[in-house]
Protein backbone atom coordinates (compact mmCIF):
# COMPACT_ATOMS: atom_id res chain seq x y z
CA UNK A 1 0.00 0.00 0.00
CA UNK A 2 1.37 3.46 -0.84
CA UNK A 3 3.01 5.39 1.95
CA UNK A 4 5.03 8.57 1.71
CA UNK A 5 7.37 10.34 4.10
CA UNK A 6 6.37 13.82 5.24
CA UNK A 7 9.53 14.33 7.30
CA UNK A 8 9.03 12.97 10.78
CA UNK A 9 6.54 10.24 9.84
CA UNK A 10 5.04 8.41 6.89
CA UNK A 11 1.40 8.61 5.83
CA UNK A 12 -0.71 6.07 3.99
CA UNK A 13 -2.45 7.65 1.00
CA UNK A 14 -4.51 6.78 -2.06
CA UNK A 15 -4.86 8.53 -5.43
CA UNK A 16 -7.80 7.96 -7.76
CA UNK A 17 -8.71 9.49 -11.12
CA UNK A 18 -7.06 12.27 -13.09
CA UNK A 19 -7.41 16.02 -13.22
CA UNK A 20 -7.16 18.90 -10.79
CA UNK A 21 -6.54 17.46 -7.30
CA UNK A 22 -8.97 17.25 -4.40
CA UNK A 23 -7.72 16.39 -0.92
CA UNK A 24 -10.40 14.72 1.16
CA UNK A 25 -9.68 15.14 4.88
CA UNK A 26 -11.58 12.87 7.24
CA UNK A 27 -12.65 13.59 10.80
CA UNK A 28 -11.74 12.34 14.26
CA UNK A 29 -11.48 8.72 13.09
CA UNK A 30 -8.88 9.83 10.56
CA UNK A 31 -9.26 7.03 7.99
CA UNK A 32 -8.93 7.42 4.21
CA UNK A 33 -11.70 4.81 3.92
CA UNK A 34 -14.23 7.28 5.35
CA UNK A 35 -14.55 8.71 1.82
CA UNK A 36 -15.12 5.39 0.06
CA UNK A 37 -18.70 6.25 -0.94
CA UNK A 38 -17.53 9.46 -2.66
CA UNK A 39 -14.46 8.38 -4.60
CA UNK A 40 -16.13 7.07 -7.75
CA UNK A 41 -18.23 10.20 -8.33
CA UNK A 42 -15.38 12.65 -7.79
CA UNK A 43 -12.67 10.63 -9.58
CA UNK A 44 -14.59 10.97 -12.85
CA UNK A 45 -13.58 14.64 -13.02
CA UNK A 46 -10.73 15.13 -10.53
CA UNK A 47 -7.71 13.47 -9.02
CA UNK A 48 -8.89 12.34 -5.58
CA UNK A 49 -6.38 12.06 -2.74
CA UNK A 50 -7.34 10.45 0.57
CA UNK A 51 -5.05 9.53 3.47
CA UNK A 52 -4.90 8.07 6.96
CA UNK A 53 -4.02 10.80 9.45
CA UNK A 54 -0.83 10.63 11.49
CA UNK A 55 -1.34 8.03 14.22
CA UNK A 56 -4.25 6.37 12.41
CA UNK A 57 -4.65 3.20 10.34
CA UNK A 58 -1.72 2.45 8.06
CA UNK A 59 0.10 5.72 8.79
CA UNK A 60 2.82 5.84 11.42
CA UNK A 61 1.59 5.87 14.99
CA UNK A 62 2.66 9.00 16.79
CA UNK A 63 2.08 9.64 20.47
CA UNK A 64 2.33 13.42 20.41
CA UNK A 65 0.29 16.28 21.78
CA UNK A 66 -2.16 16.64 18.90
CA UNK A 67 -3.52 19.99 17.77
CA UNK A 68 -5.66 20.83 14.77
CA UNK A 69 -2.84 23.07 13.55
CA UNK A 70 -0.44 20.11 13.69
CA UNK A 71 -2.92 18.05 11.67
CA UNK A 72 -3.16 20.87 9.11
CA UNK A 73 0.64 21.01 8.87
CA UNK A 74 0.59 17.31 7.97
CA UNK A 75 -1.80 18.06 5.08
CA UNK A 76 0.56 20.75 3.75
CA UNK A 77 3.51 18.36 4.10
CA UNK A 78 1.55 15.66 2.26
CA UNK A 79 0.80 18.10 -0.56
CA UNK A 80 4.49 18.98 -0.75
CA UNK A 81 5.53 15.32 -0.78
CA UNK A 82 3.03 14.53 -3.55
CA UNK A 83 4.08 17.69 -5.45
CA UNK A 84 0.61 19.16 -5.30
CA UNK A 85 0.95 22.93 -5.46
CA UNK A 86 -2.75 23.75 -5.18
CA UNK A 87 -5.90 21.74 -4.59
CA UNK A 88 -9.51 21.75 -3.56
CA UNK A 89 -9.85 20.64 0.07
CA UNK A 90 -12.97 18.86 1.33
CA UNK A 91 -12.90 18.43 5.10
CA UNK A 92 -15.46 16.61 7.22
CA UNK A 93 -15.93 17.33 10.95
CA UNK A 94 -12.38 17.52 12.37
CA UNK A 95 -11.28 17.56 8.74
CA UNK A 96 -13.38 20.70 8.39
CA UNK A 97 -11.50 22.28 11.29
CA UNK A 98 -8.25 21.34 9.54
CA UNK A 99 -9.58 22.92 6.35
CA UNK A 100 -10.34 26.15 8.23
CA UNK A 101 -6.70 26.32 9.35
CA UNK A 102 -5.51 25.72 5.79
CA UNK A 103 -7.79 28.45 4.43
CA UNK A 104 -6.55 30.92 7.07
CA UNK A 105 -2.84 30.05 7.14
CA UNK A 106 -2.18 28.65 3.63
CA UNK A 107 -4.71 30.27 1.28
CA UNK A 108 -2.37 30.06 -1.69
CA UNK A 109 -2.51 26.26 -1.58
CA UNK A 110 -6.30 26.09 -1.94
CA UNK A 111 -8.52 26.59 -4.99
CA UNK A 112 -11.62 26.12 -2.86
CA UNK A 113 -12.66 24.62 0.46
CA UNK A 114 -15.68 22.56 1.48
CA UNK A 115 -16.52 22.49 5.20
CA UNK A 116 -18.71 19.46 5.88
CA UNK A 117 -20.45 18.94 9.23
CA UNK A 118 -17.88 20.94 11.16
CA UNK A 119 -17.80 23.59 13.87
CA UNK A 120 -16.38 26.99 14.77
CA UNK A 121 -15.30 26.46 18.36
CA UNK A 122 -16.37 24.24 21.24
CA UNK A 123 -19.47 25.60 22.96
CA UNK A 124 -21.13 24.11 26.05
CA UNK A 125 -22.99 21.44 24.05
CA UNK A 126 -19.94 20.40 22.01
CA UNK A 127 -17.74 20.31 25.11
CA UNK A 128 -20.29 18.23 27.04
CA UNK A 129 -20.62 15.73 24.17
CA UNK A 130 -16.91 15.20 23.52
CA UNK A 131 -15.96 15.16 27.18
CA UNK A 132 -18.51 12.35 27.59
CA UNK A 133 -17.23 10.51 24.51
CA UNK A 134 -13.67 10.69 25.83
CA UNK A 135 -14.88 9.37 29.20
CA UNK A 136 -16.58 6.42 27.47
CA UNK A 137 -13.33 5.68 25.64
CA UNK A 138 -11.15 5.83 28.74
CA UNK A 139 -13.54 4.00 31.09
CA UNK A 140 -15.24 1.46 28.81
CA UNK A 141 -12.77 1.08 25.96
CA UNK A 142 -12.84 1.23 22.16
CA UNK A 143 -15.71 -1.23 21.58
CA UNK A 144 -18.19 0.72 23.70
CA UNK A 145 -16.85 3.97 22.26
CA UNK A 146 -17.53 2.84 18.69
CA UNK A 147 -20.94 1.34 19.43
CA UNK A 148 -22.11 4.53 21.10
CA UNK A 149 -20.59 6.67 18.34
CA UNK A 150 -22.81 4.95 15.76
CA UNK A 151 -25.81 6.44 17.56
CA UNK A 152 -24.32 9.95 17.27
CA UNK A 153 -23.09 9.66 13.70
CA UNK A 154 -26.21 8.35 11.96
CA UNK A 155 -29.94 9.19 12.11
CA UNK A 156 -32.07 6.65 13.98
CA UNK A 157 -33.99 5.61 10.85
CA UNK A 158 -30.73 4.95 8.98
CA UNK A 159 -29.36 2.83 11.84
CA UNK A 160 -32.56 0.77 11.81
CA UNK A 161 -32.29 0.15 8.07
CA UNK A 162 -28.54 -0.52 8.00
CA UNK A 163 -27.91 -2.39 11.24
CA UNK A 164 -25.91 -5.27 9.76
CA UNK A 165 -23.76 -2.94 7.65
CA UNK A 166 -23.05 -0.87 10.76
CA UNK A 167 -22.10 -3.96 12.78
CA UNK A 168 -19.55 -4.84 10.11
CA UNK A 169 -18.25 -1.28 10.07
CA UNK A 170 -17.91 -1.24 13.86
CA UNK A 171 -15.94 -4.49 13.74
CA UNK A 172 -13.68 -3.11 11.02
CA UNK A 173 -13.09 0.12 12.93
CA UNK A 174 -12.38 -1.80 16.14
CA UNK A 175 -9.81 -4.00 14.38
CA UNK A 176 -8.01 -0.87 13.17
CA UNK A 177 -8.58 1.33 16.23
CA UNK A 178 -5.68 3.62 17.11
CA UNK A 179 -4.10 3.49 20.58
CA UNK A 180 -6.48 5.02 23.11
CA UNK A 181 -4.04 7.77 24.09
CA UNK A 182 -3.85 8.96 20.48
CA UNK A 183 -7.63 9.16 20.11
CA UNK A 184 -7.95 10.91 23.48
CA UNK A 185 -5.32 13.46 22.44
CA UNK A 186 -7.18 14.07 19.18
CA UNK A 187 -10.38 14.74 21.14
CA UNK A 188 -8.46 17.22 23.29
CA UNK A 189 -7.30 18.93 20.08
CA UNK A 190 -10.91 19.27 18.92
CA UNK A 191 -11.97 20.80 22.22
CA UNK A 192 -9.09 23.30 22.12
CA UNK A 193 -9.66 24.37 18.52
CA UNK A 194 -10.81 27.95 17.98
CA UNK A 195 -9.92 30.07 14.96
CA UNK A 196 -13.36 31.69 14.89
CA UNK A 197 -12.01 35.24 15.24
CA UNK A 198 -9.98 34.72 12.03
CA UNK A 199 -12.70 33.28 9.79
CA UNK A 200 -13.37 36.70 8.28
CA UNK A 201 -9.87 36.50 6.74
CA UNK A 202 -10.86 33.58 4.52
CA UNK A 203 -11.02 34.66 0.90
CA UNK A 204 -10.92 31.16 -0.59
CA UNK A 205 -14.25 30.17 -2.19
CA UNK A 206 -16.06 28.23 0.53
CA UNK A 207 -19.01 25.86 0.60
CA UNK A 208 -20.45 24.90 4.00
CA UNK A 209 -22.43 21.65 4.07
CA UNK A 210 -24.41 20.21 6.98
CA UNK A 211 -27.55 18.38 8.05
CA UNK A 212 -30.32 19.78 10.20
CA UNK A 213 -30.52 16.54 12.23
CA UNK A 214 -26.76 16.36 12.99
CA UNK A 215 -26.37 15.97 16.77
CA UNK A 216 -22.53 15.99 16.78
CA UNK A 217 -21.97 19.28 14.98
CA UNK A 218 -25.48 20.79 14.97
CA UNK A 219 -26.61 22.86 12.01
CA UNK A 220 -26.18 26.12 13.90
CA UNK A 221 -22.41 25.65 13.53
CA UNK A 222 -22.80 25.51 9.74
CA UNK A 223 -24.95 28.63 9.84
CA UNK A 224 -22.34 30.40 11.96
CA UNK A 225 -19.53 29.43 9.59
CA UNK A 226 -21.53 30.70 6.62
CA UNK A 227 -22.13 33.98 8.45
CA UNK A 228 -18.50 34.51 9.51
CA UNK A 229 -16.76 33.52 6.25
CA UNK A 230 -17.18 36.22 3.60
CA UNK A 231 -19.25 35.10 0.60
CA UNK A 232 -19.47 31.50 1.83
CA UNK A 233 -22.20 29.38 0.28
CA UNK A 234 -24.21 26.99 2.45
CA UNK A 235 -26.16 23.80 1.79
CA UNK A 236 -28.15 22.23 4.64
CA UNK A 237 -29.85 18.88 4.14
CA UNK A 238 -33.04 18.29 6.14
CA UNK A 239 -31.87 14.78 7.05
CA UNK A 240 -28.50 13.07 6.96
CA UNK A 241 -27.03 13.14 10.45
CA UNK A 242 -23.39 13.80 11.18
CA UNK A 243 -22.21 11.28 8.58
CA UNK A 244 -24.27 12.79 5.79
CA UNK A 245 -21.37 11.86 3.51
CA UNK A 246 -22.60 8.26 3.87
CA UNK A 247 -26.30 8.76 4.50
CA UNK A 248 -26.77 11.24 1.63
CA UNK A 249 -23.84 10.12 -0.50
CA UNK A 250 -25.34 10.95 -3.89
CA UNK A 251 -26.87 14.23 -2.72
CA UNK A 252 -23.56 15.25 -1.12
CA UNK A 253 -21.70 14.66 -4.37
CA UNK A 254 -24.37 16.49 -6.35
CA UNK A 255 -24.04 19.52 -4.07
CA UNK A 256 -20.24 19.61 -3.96
CA UNK A 257 -19.20 18.69 -7.52
CA UNK A 258 -20.67 21.77 -9.25
CA UNK A 259 -19.11 24.03 -6.62
CA UNK A 260 -15.66 22.51 -7.18
CA UNK A 261 -16.07 22.63 -10.95
CA UNK A 262 -16.90 26.33 -10.82
CA UNK A 263 -13.67 27.05 -8.92
CA UNK A 264 -11.29 24.75 -10.78
CA UNK A 265 -8.49 26.64 -12.54
CA UNK A 266 -8.57 26.43 -16.32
Amino acid sequence: MPRISIGDCSLYYERHGMGFPILFVSGLGGFASFWQDQIAAFAKRFEVVTFDHRGIGQSDQARIGYTVERMAADVVSLMDALRIKRAHVVGHSTGGAIAQVLAIDHPGRLASVVLSATWTKADAYFRRLFTFRKEVLLRLGPSAYLQSATLYWYPSWWVARNNERLRQLEAQNLANFAPVEIVASRIDAMLAFDRSNELARIKTPTLVVGAEDDIVTPAYFSEELARLIPAAEVKLFPRGGHFLVHVRAREFANAVLPFLASHTPA
